[in-house]
């Protein structure tokens, strides 16, 4: 596709295009990780435990740099080079997900074997292979010229999303399988597909957990989740406490928040509710406790521009693969952003879905920035560079 002389060996960033990059983007991106870092020190910060309370935020800091030098390297190498890399990327994810099942190498946290150990740190390999369908189905879809109502077509399309996906599924880890979904979706429907097959296949999808309710592929925890969005006030189980600490913290919060205090003495739980691993898929409750509806609009105000700014890369990208990859990355945020709170307020299902870039997580950071880098990689080569 791609007649590009140049060598993957060549990380050193051409300054002309530095002019060329979305600083809009570029900062709203920094300030969401840092905003994420400070928030998960004012979770932890009262942990007395082994860990000590300055445990999650160092490492969360550390994934910071890491993610750092990735964005360096996926804004320095030319898109049109990873190009040429993308299937072997895309396996590569696929014998990770299966790695997880290898004794001493994948480990299990909170009942799910998707993790895989790294001596210094734990990987998550679905965030990787997240990424890899992105590109993967954008890859696809320009060699078929984005023909996806053809069945020989949008059939290559599943089979290739499918396999890392039913790997994902089997972790179990129902979360990052809704999250691939909708990123498909979302590339498939610019791409053209036809309104009808879309409204087909959600009516499907929906017939299908009507019939397998009641069997052990919907496990008892996932139904329990579900129910309690229905009526989750008497609910005092794990997954109706947890509803309910949310929205007693973001309700007390207000308009400017409780006022966070830095002293690290103080126990974790602010104004008397204390939400689980609030650190990570629930950090939106600490949020909206702490800032009130002043913090909730600061950090959905940097999200509009991270959003809006994608967007306009992906109208302006030089060719149809690039404006596939970012419309991928796109829907991957608008998914998960409205899942995560979504399910913190008690309107969706409460899953496993980080709240980009500022819940803690190092493989979900670290993927997440490398997905940004490369819209910024596209936006800056979206024009031939004059000498």
């Amino acid at each position: 596709m791609f007649n590009e002389k140049s060598r993957l060996s060549k990380f050193k960033l051409d300054f002309r295009l530095i002019r060329e990059i979305d600083t809009g983007l570029l900062i709203a991106t920094i300030l969401l990780v840092l905003y994420g870092i400070f928030n998960i020190y004012l979770c932890t910060k009262g942990d007395l435990s082994a860990y000590g309370p300055f445990y999650y935020v160092k490492k969360q800091s550390m994934s910071f740099v890491l993610s750092m030098v990735a964005l360096y390297i996926f804004v320095a190498v030319d898109y049109r080079i990873m190009y040429r890399y993308i299937t072997i990327f895309y396996w590569g994810s696929v014998a990770l997900l299966i790695a997880v099942w290898i004794p001493f190498i994948g480990v299990e946290v909170n009942g799910a074997r998707g993790w895989i150990t790294l001596g210094i740190g734990n990987l998550q390999p679905a965030e990787v292979a997240k990424f890899a369908i992105i590109l993967m189905v954008a890859k696809i879809l320009d060699e078929i010229d984005c023909e996806v109502n053809n069945i020989r077509n949008i059939g290559k399309i599943l089979i290739y999303v499918m396999i890392p996906v039913s790997l994902i599924l089997f972790q179990p880890d129902m979360g990052m399988t809704m999250v691939c979904f909708f990123i498909v979706l979302g590339m498939i429907y610019v791409a053209g597909l036809d309104k009808r097959i879309i409204l087909g296949g959600f009516l499907a999808i929906f017939l299908a957990i009507i019939v397998l309710w009641n069997t052990p592929l919907i496990l008892p925890h996932q139904k329990a989740r579900i129910a309690s969005i229905m009526n989750p006030d008497p609910d005092n189980s794990a997954n109706g406490y947890q509803l309910n600490q949310s929205l007693i913290g973001i309700g007390s919060g207000g308009l400017a928040g409780t006022q966070p205090s830095l002293d690290s003495e103080i126990a974790p739980g602010y104004t008397g509710t204390h939400v689980p691993e609030i650190q990570t898929d629930f950090i939106f409750a600490a949020i909206g406790e702490q800032w009130g509806f002043v913090g909730i609009m600061f950090l959905l105000g940097l999200y509009a521009v991270l959003i809006t700014r994608m967007v306009n890369i992906a109208r302006k990208a030089k060719d149809r693969f690039a404006s596939l990859v970012c419309i991928g990355i796109v829907s991957y945020f608008l998914f998960a952003i409205t899942q995560n709170i979504g399910m913190t307020i008690g309107l969706l299902p409460i899953t496993g879905i980080t709240l980009p870039l500022i819940s803690y997580g190092g493989s979900s950071l670290l993927t997440t920035t490398m997905a940004v880098a490369l819209v910024l990689n596209i936006g800056m080569r979206k024009k031939k560079i004059h000498f």
